[in-house]
């Protein structure tokens, strides 16, 4: 797929992705605020029927008020009140306007007198303290908000609360109250409601607040278990999506790599073969067909451009069963020493040419290793291989062996190109063939390091590299002393 397609793919995804999102953010937006109108009409009811039901305590007073008119003594009835706790006994009999005729009082209207001794009395004394927690608690109740709370009963002449959550204060004996709210979120709480407000009384004497520190989690207690649901599935949509935009790359960063496979392929059977049949035709040529020598030598270069065509496609097969994990090992004792001694031997011809040298260090004090000896054998050929095929000057490469914990470790050094950060995490992959800049002579399929990686997580080991550019590389090897049965 052309990368134009990918982006423009992308970009139609993302912005899918964000409109549901955004449409997600607005509905939930939307019901916090009709969870928050609610919950502010609820409590506003709740403080409503909490007043009333004051005023109806206050009302059925007037009706069970002792009779004082016509021409009665109720001075015994003005003391029981005070007695009964109905009037505060600091209540100045004289302030209410009543009329003294020796011990005989006088008043125009039982309800009026009523109205005007009740207006003098102190607020805190017509509130019945168990009477309002429970009317609060009730009424809080039945508009379905049961959220923790605190109150406090607010009167007006005296600029302070004299009521706090079921207990009665005094700010006037108290310094630090006079100076300062009991708790500033009750005193500025915008839930309140007047109380004993009626048409005969021109100012009501205070006000019930009502303070919900725990308003915002109640709030959002119904919509957070969709706020959830709609996060977990907006970030498995999320997730799915860049796992398909992580996909879509990797296929065609594969699909690049097998093409340039291809070529490579291409081209390295393309140069044998174009040898085998030239040497094919000099062969048929009656003045080389009598010659022996001559038809020796083309055989020999046959038998070699084939051999080498037999590896190469080995390679691939060898990489086909580790795909399909249909590789089985033939597990025996291995000498790491003899195969490397083999290995270096055989790479020393090619070194040699270029005026380069092979070393080896061998100082593993016990080599034997289980293993499968062919390809271990292929793993320590192909860094040789390497070493030499990636060193632009005169080849010097070494090899070491040395006991590590419960194995062997081999390490393969050169004085090659070296390998960048970038080349170093993708070294090990299939197909990856390292960029050698304006040096264009080096051949392969990129398999070679896919192959000793997946081969020494087969043997139980690990693979290392360590290297930077223009100063070399040094691929380690450890090899456990004992496979797994």
């Amino acid at each position: 797929m052309d990368r134009s397609k990918i982006w423009i793919i992308i970009a139609v995804m993302s912005a899918a992705l964000l409109g549901s999102v955004f449409v997600q953010v607005y509905w939930i937006q939307l019901s916090l605020r009709e969870n928050e109108q609610k919950f502010d009409d609820n409590v506003f009811t709740a403080l409503r029927q909490i007043a009333q039901k004051l005023d109806d305590d206050e009302a059925s007073l007037y009706n069970n008020m002792p009779n004082l008119s016509g021409g009665k003594s109720n001075k015994n009835s003005l003391t029981a009140w005070v007695e009964e706790g109905i009037i505060s006994k600091a209540f100045p009999e004289d302030s209410i306007g009543q009329t003294i005729i020796g011990d005989r009082y006088k008043f125009t209207s039982t309800l009026a007198y009523a109205r005007r001794v009740l207006d003098n009395i102190a607020l805190a004394d017509r509130i019945q303290l168990d009477n309002l927690n429970a009317y609060i608690e009730n009424a809080l109740h039945d508009v379905g908000v049961s959220t923790e709370y605190r109150y406090g009963v607010y009167e007006k002449s005296k600029n302070s609360f004299i009521i706090l959550d079921g207990r009665h204060v005094f700010p006037e004996t108290d310094a630090q109250m006079s100076q300062a709210p009991p708790d500033e979120s009750l005193y500025n709480s915008k839930y309140e409601v007047n109380l004993f407000a009626s048409e005969l009384v021109k100012k009501p004497p205070g006000l019930l607040k009502i303070y919900f520190p725990q308003r915002s989690r109640f709030v959002w207690r119904n919509i957070l278990p969709f706020m959830m649901a709609s996060v977990f599935f907006t970030s498995l949509i999320l997730m799915g999506f860049s796992y398909t935009i992580y996909v879509i790359f990797r296929q065609k960063k594969i699909s690049e790599i097998k093409t340039d496979f291809i070529n490579n392929m291409t081209h390295e059977f393309k140069t044998p073969i174009a040898t085998i049949s030239l040497a094919t035709d000099s062969i048929l040529s009656p003045m080389i067909l009598t010659n022996v020598d001559k038809v020796k030598r083309f055989i020999g270069v046959i038998k070699q451009e084939n051999s080498r065509m037999l590896s190469q496609v080995e390679k691939v097969l060898q990489m086909a069963q580790i795909d399909k994990q249909n590789m089985e090992l033939k597990i025996t004792e291995v000498n790491l020493h003899d195969i490397v001694r083999d290995a270096v031997e055989h790479i020393n011809l090619q070194v040699e040419k270029r005026g380069g040298s092979v070393s080896a260090l061998l100082e593993a004090m016990d080599p034997v290793v289980q293993g499968d000896a062919t390809h271990i054998s292929n793993m320590i050929h192909n860094l040789l291989d390497n070493a030499n095929k990636y060193t632009v000057e005169t080849p010097e490469i070494s090899v070491s062996t040395a006991n590590h914990k419960n194995g062997v470790i081999v390490t393969v050094k050169d004085n090659g190109i070296g390998l960048s950060k970038e080349a170093r995490k993708h070294v090990f992959e299939k197909f990856y063939r390292v960029p050698t800049g304006n040096l264009h002579d080096i051949k392969g399929f990129g398999l070679g390091l896919s192959y000793v990686k997946a081969m020494m997580n087969a043997h139980n080991g690990d693979v290392d590299v360590k290297s930077e550019l223009g100063k070399g590389s040094s691929f380690t090897l450890y090899f456990p002393y004992r496979q797994a049965a």
